[in-house]
C-alpha cells in the first residue's frame, strides 16, 4: 500500500519543507508491526516525488480481534490495499502536513496550490468507475483509473475490481492530503476501529471548504460515519440522511449508493413518483416480498431460512401467523452469534409466533433435518456459490430435501447498467455470478426438468423498462399428486 505525491513548478521544492521531512534522509519507522517509510525519489528546485509506503504485518492484523480464531481472517487483502489502515498508520508521519504547521518562515505556503499528482493503490472499491471518478472530479481533479486484466482459465471475472488512481490538478499540499484522508476511507468502505463522534469531527475537519459542495456528500457522510445515530447526529438540522435503524452499512447500502447515484431521472421510468417519504431499501422490499409469498401458503408450519445470515430475514418470518418453527442455518460463526442476539430480543414479543433456532449448516453439506419442510428459502444465497456447483447443489433441494415450496432470489444482472455500473461488475465483492432474466429462465427450466415442481418468476423492486427490475424471485412449488405430510 502507497502514496506518491509529485509537485512540480518553481517552488516545487517547498513541498518538502510542508511535509516537514529532509529529502535527504530516509523515514522509516516501525510502530505496532507497521514499516512506515517515506522515500523521495526526486527533489529538485522545480519536482518533488516522494514516496509513502506502508507495510504491516499480516498477523499483527488479526491478533487479539474476535475473529483472530477463525484462518479465514488471514486470508485478506488487508495488508496490500490503500484503505483506512493505511492512513492511520501513515497519519502521524503526514501530521505536520495535515495541520498545516510547517516551521514558521514556510507558513505562507500551506495556502499555496501547487500543480500536484498524486498516485495511490491498490483501491479494492465496490464502487463502479463513474462514482471513484467523480468523488475527485467534482475536487477539480483529472482522474485516471487504472487495472489489471485478468487471464482466468475459467469463466470468473473479465476484469480485476482492484484499481490504482491517479489525480492531477491545482491543489495545496494540506486539502490534498486531507481529501483523500476522508475519501480513501470511502472508497474501501472498511474501518478497522471503533467509529466514534471523533469521526464526526474528522469530517468537519478534513472536508472544510469542500465537502458542503460536493454532489456526493451523503454518499461519503455515510460511508464514513456508517451508524444511523452518528450519522443523525452529524445532519441533525437538514435531516436528509435515511437510514432507519443503528446499524452498520452493509454490501446492501452499497446497492442503494448505487441507485441513488445513477443518473436516470425521466427516461429511466415514466411511473417515478417524486415524493418526501424516505426511499425504501431493496432488501426491505425483498423481505416483504418473500415474507407475504410465505404468509399466503397453505403450508408454512416448518421454515428453512438458508444462508440466514444475521437472521433479519428470520426474524420477519418469526411474526407470520401459522409458522411454528424456523430453522436459521449458516455456516459463518459470527453471523449465528449476532442472529442470537436478534433472535434472543424476540422473546416474550407480542406477534412472535415461532422462536427461529440458529444452526450450523452449508449448502455443501447434505443435512437430514432439513429434508421435506414446508418452505425453504435461498434470499441471495445463491450467486455465492460457484455457477458450476449450482446444479448439484438446486438437485440435492428439489430432489432431497423436497419442501413443499423452495424460493429464491437472486439479482438481476440487467439492472446492473441502472446501477451505471461496469458492464463486468458485480453487486458484491463475493458474487460468483449473476445472471440475465433470459439465463435464470433457462436455469430454472433445467433445474425442474424431471422433478416434481413447477415454477414462477417474478420481480421485487423498481421496474425499470427494458431492465426489469433490481431482483429476481423464483418459487418452485410441488405439485398437488406429489405433496408430502
Amino acid at each position: 500500500m502507497h502514496l506518491i505525491l509529485q509537485a512540480s513548478g518553481a517552488d516545487a521544492a517547498v513541498v518538502s519543507h510542508l511535509l516537514a521531512k529532509n529529502p535527504n534522509n530516509i523515514y522509516d519507522r516501525t510502530d505496532k508491526g507497521v514499516r512506515v517509510r517515506m522515500v523521495y525519489t526526486r527533489a529538485t528546485s522545480s519536482e518533488t516525488e516522494v514516496l509513502i509506503h506502508a507495510e504491516p504485518d499480516p498477523v499483527d492484523l488479526v491478533r487479539g480481534s474476535p475473529d483472530g480464531y477463525d484462518i479465514t481472517q488471514y486470508i485478506n487483502d488487508r495488508e496490500f490495499v490503500t484503505s483506512s489502515l493505511f492512513c492511520s498508520y501513515i497519519r502521524s508521519a503526514l501530521g505536520t502536513a495535515l495541520n498545516g504547521k510547517p516551521k514558521e518562515e514556510y507558513t505562507k505556503w500551506v495556502e499555496h496550490p501547487f500543480d500536484l499528482q498524486l498516485s495511490f493503490g491498490p483501491v479494492a472499491s465496490d464502487l463502479p468507475d463513474r462514482v471513484v471518478e467523480e468523488l475527485f472530479s467534482h475536487l477539480g481533479y483529472a482522474v485516471t483509473l487504472e487495472r489489471e486484466e485478468l487471464s482466468y482459465s475459467f469463466d470468473l471475472k473479465k476484469r480485476s475490481s482492484v484499481r490504482r488512481i491517479i489525480l492531477r490538478g491545482q491543489e495545496t499540499v494540506q486539502n490534498a492530503l486531507r481529501q483523500l484522508f476522508l475519501l480513501i476511507p470511502v472508497l474501501d468502505n472498511y474501518k478497522h476501529y471503533f467509529i466514534s463522534e471523533d469521526e464526526i469531527d474528522k469530517i468537519k475537519r478534513y472536508g472544510d471548504g469542500w465537502l458542503e459542495t460536493h454532489p456526493h456528500k451523503e454518499l461519503i457522510v455515510k460511508r464514513t460515519l456508517r451508524f444511523a445515530e452518528l450519522i443523525r447526529k452529524y445532519e441533525s438540522k437538514e435531516g436528509r440522511l435515511s437510514i432507519s435503524d443503528n446499524k452498520p452499512l452493509s454490501a446492501e447500502d452499497v446497492e442503494n449508493d448505487r441507485n441513488a447515484l445513477s443518473e436516470r431521472s425521466n427516461e429511466a421510468s415514466t411511473d417515478d413518483v417524486l415524493t418526501d417519504d424516505p426511499p425504501v431499501r431493496l432488501n426491505e422490499l425483498r423481505y416483504r416480498a418473500i415474507t407475504d409469498v410465505v404468509a399466503r401458503l397453505p403450508h408454512r408450519r416448518r421454515i428453512v431460512d438458508m444462508g440466514a445470515g444475521e437472521g433479519k430475514l428470520s426474524a420477519r418470518l418469526a411474526t407470520i401467523a401459522g409458522v411454528e418453527s424456523i430453522l436459521a442455518v449458516e455456516p459463518s460463526g459470527q453471523s449465528r452469534l449476532r442472529a442470537m442476539e436478534r433472535f434472543a430480543k424476540l422473546e416474550g414479543r407480542h406477534g412472535v409466533f415461532a422462536m427461529p433456532e440458529p444452526i450450523i449448516g452449508s449448502l455443501f453439506y447434505f443435512d437430514e433435518q432439513l429434508q421435506h419442510q414446508d418452505v425453504m428459502i435461498l434470499c441471495e444465497v445463491i450467486e455465492h456459490i460457484e455457477a458450476y456447483r449450482l446444479d448439484g447443489i438446486m438437485n440435492t433441494l428439489l430432489q432431497e430435501y423436497q419442501p413443499e415450496v423452495l424460493i429464491v432470489t437472486t439479482p438481476n444482472k440487467e439492472y446492473n447498467e441502472v446501477y451505471a455500473m461496469e458492464q463486468e461488475s458485480f453487486r458484491h465483492h463475493d458474487h460468483r455470478f449473476e445472471w440475465t432474466r433470459t439465463e435464470l429462465a433457462e436455469r430454472c427450466v433445467e433445474w425442474s426438468a424431471g422433478t416434481n415442481y413447477t415454477y414462477t418468476i417474478q420481480g421485487i423492486g423498481e421496474q425499470v423498462e427494458g431492465y426489469g427490475q433490481p431482483t429476481q424471485m423464483i418459487i418452485f412449488g410441488r405439485r398437488e399428486e406429489g405433496h408430502q405430510q
